[in-house]
């Protein structure tokens, strides 16, 4: 074996395939009604998790393992520029599907795709890329902190315009985590910061699901049937379970009475289904995962590889986050999914693609 070239982190491995199996489990719960009543069969969205998520993910995810995460470095640009381009594909009539208001999904013949999750791993590969040569320039304000809001901005319009708030906070966040890993001064990340209050205000102004979803978050018992129905028959739920939970497949919310409750919305599913102890034990799989991402990290051979490593872990674990604290009512409601759990082939098999990536990255660990 060549020398700095190790045996992957098959700890991380483990953590994800205890994930996915879960996930699977979990989507054959949640959405056993949805199915039954949509397309007379019980375990339909399963089938589609598995043909349109896991299996094309497992097979991106093995090519990852093998190409050198360099690789990615040459590919950075054209990656992330080809994602833009299926952003704005989502606008084009008869290409662009709706759903619930918002235009967020390209059609493709029997496929339908969602651009904002391949989004997320480009513009984490661009993003670590294009850190990585700036060097000592990422400390200084024209070289590092406007080109980088410049970017970040372009992207925020586009997702805004969808709408996206939840993709966009988590695209957001992780930009901003990648820009201190590089080395970013803290007064800049301050400047950030306050434009991101700013952001957050001007959208609760101008675009009334925001709005809505603000005063959800302030007042749970507003409009209980109407605009803060999900949060709360989501807190129902986790209630119900208690500490030991209702029972795998025995929870009462997915009969129609919770929204989303495979995709946005699982964690109530967990929650109510196998209790406090079953959310524990998830929530521990993911900070396994994060001390192993981060451990990868830290242990990269080079700028990039360190930059890479800890801008997936952190994009997983912030949507992790994020998705968990919306449904607890900790924070706005969003609409993302929950990496690895929720119902959805492009969340499910872009995850595990970043999966590969960062196991690649373990392998030439300098330690």
């Amino acid at each position: 074996m060549p020398r700095n070239f190790r045996q992957p982190d098959y700890t991380l491995f483990v953590i994800v395939a205890i994930l996915v199996i879960f996930g699977l489990i979990m989507v054959s719960s949640a959405s056993v009604v949805l199915s039954q009543e949509n397309y007379q069969e019980s375990y339909y969205y399963l089938k589609n998790q598995v043909l349109r998520g896991l299996l094309p993910g497992l097979l991106l995810c093995v090519a990852a393992f093998f190409i050198p995460y360099r690789f990615w470095k040459t590919l950075a640009l054209p990656l992330f520029v080809g994602t833009v381009l299926m952003l704005t594909l989502v606008f084009v009539p008869g290409l662009g599907l709706a759903h619930s208001g918002a235009k967020r999904w390209l059609s493709l013949g029997p496929i339908n795709i969602q651009p904002s999750e391949f989004l997320k791993l480009t513009f984490t590969i661009y993003l670590a890329a294009w850190l990585a040569n700036k060097e000592k320039g990422i400390k200084t304000f024209f070289e590092g902190l406007v080109p980088f809001v410049i970017l970040v901005s372009i992207l925020a319009i586009m997702l805004i315009l969808e709408p996206d708030i939840g993709s966009l906070g988590v695209i957001g966040f992780t930009a901003v985590a990648l820009y201190f890993l590089a080395g970013a001064r803290i007064s800049h990340l301050s400047i950030i910061g306050a434009g991101s209050l700013a952001l957050f205000w001007l959208l609760t102004k101008f675009f009334s699901h925001a709005s809505n979803r603000l005063q959800v978050f302030l007042r749970p018992e507003l409009d209980p049937q109407g605009i803060g129905y999900q949060v709360n028959q989501a807190l129902l739920a986790l209630g119900s379970g208690g500490i030991l939970g209702l029972g795998l497949g025995q929870g009462l919310q997915k009969f129609k009475f919770l929204p989303e409750p495979a995709t946005d919305s699982i964690i109530a599913v967990i929650g109510e289904e196998l209790g406090f102890i079953g959310l524990l034990a998830l929530l521990i799989l993911f900070v396994l995962l994060a001390w192993r991402g981060f451990k990868i990290a830290r242990h990269a051979p080079d700028q990039f590889g360190m930059l890479l490593a800890g801008g997936i872990t952190s994009w997983i674990i912030i949507q992790t986050l994020i998705n968990i604290a919306a449904i607890c009512g900790l924070i706005p409601l969003t609409g993302i999914t929950l990496p690895f759990i929720s119902l959805g082939g492009s969340s499910l098999a872009i995850s595990l693609t970043a999966m590969g990536i960062l196991l690649n990255i373990s392998r030439y660990s300098s330690k």
